[in-house]
């Protein structure tokens, strides 16, 4: 892992995850891929390995998660998918060459071969995006409670009330600020 960049937002659901690469997005935003290298970087920690990334394809990997993240907030808010962003994610998804493996433990697991390239990588995100928008997946879509994020995530919880995309960020956050507002409304019982 390369040094000097914010720590990825890992996840159990990859586009949900690599939507996460852009945080804060209604506050100060921070770009967890701001260079080729740290995508590849992300990739790698994602099980879809890549030799190299040119510029231009860190500019694909960008209009897709945007993509992602326009089409899975219209589907949690039960709102049209926009055009645009479904021809991306879709354009994404046929343009890869991947291949699905079973593991030993049961699990489906992606593999690249090793001439694959980012646009390969890419479509297997594209490919979970299309899976989880489309409602194959048990779960549901839904926005982070935070004001200054509202990310699109997949709740997988029991209940389907999870409020935070992430709780060791943004849920810790807001837990904070409420119960510091609520320690300066309520007066000290020392005095």
């Amino acid at each position: 892992m390369r040094a000097g960049f914010p720590d990825f937002r890992l996840g159990n659901v990859l586009a949900a995850s690599f939507t996460g690469t852009l945080s804060e997005r209604h506050g100060n935003a921070v770009e967890r891929i701001p260079t080729p290298h740290r995508l590849i970087d992300w990739l790698a920690v994602n099980g879809l390995a890549v030799d190299s990334c040119t510029t231009a394809q860190l500019e694909l990997a960008r209009e897709l998660r945007e993509s992602i993240h326009a089409a899975a907030t219209a589907a949690a808010i039960q709102d049209a998918l926009p055009a645009s962003a479904v021809q991306v994610i879709n354009d994404c998804s046929a343009q890869g060459r991947a291949a699905a493996i079973l593991t030993p433990e049961g699990e489906r697991r992606w593999r690249l071969s090793s001439a694959s390239c980012v646009e390969d990588a890419l479509s297997v995100i594209a490919a979970d995006a299309i899976s989880i928008i489309a409602g194959e997946r048990d779960g549901r879509l839904a926005l982070c409670a935070s004001p200054t994020c509202q990310a699109a995530f997949f709740d997988t919880s029991q209940s389907r009330t999870r409020r935070w995309c992430d709780m060791n960020t943004c849920g810790n956050r807001q837990k904070k600020a409420r119960f510091n507002a609520n320690q300066r409304k309520t007066p000290s019982s020392a005095e």
